[in-house]
């Protein structure tokens, strides 16, 4: 049973930073694309960032761009998010996702095959 376990979330001042991280288990994820989603209350879930099984190819979102930055260790099974210049609209639970298909790109909620059981991020004004 594949488990996603996320880390790293809090409350932080506007213009601070957080790192976010996922661990991975239950089988080999090196072959997977991995990603960050976030929901806010009221709000549809979100893409933030998505890297390939590789490490290579990323995407990230609009609102996100030059601040946050998506990188994975395949040999730790682990995806990490590194949150820069943090502003108060990047409050939301924010998820841990695998794609659901081997090699494939992840960039819908369709594409995920699993979902981690998130962590809150707050950014205070």
């Amino acid at each position: 049973q594949v488990q996603l376990v996320e880390s790293g979330g809090g409350l932080v001042q506007a213009g601070g930073s957080l790192r976010l991280s996922c661990t991975a288990s239950g089988r080999t994820f090196s072959n997977y694309a991995m990603g960050w989603f976030r929901q806010a209350p009221g709000k549809e879930r979100e893409i933030v960032a998505t890297i390939n099984w590789s490490g290579g190819p990323t995407y990230y979102g609009d609102s996100v761009k030059g601040r946050f930055t998506i990188s994975r260790d395949n040999a730790k099974n682990t995806v990490y998010l590194q949150m820069n210049s943090l502003k108060p609209e990047d409050t939301a639970v924010y998820y841990c996702a695998v794609g659901k298909n081997a090699v494939m790109p992840i960039t819908t909620t369709q594409r995920v095959g699993s979902w981690g059981q998130g962590t809150q991020v707050t950014v205070s004004s």
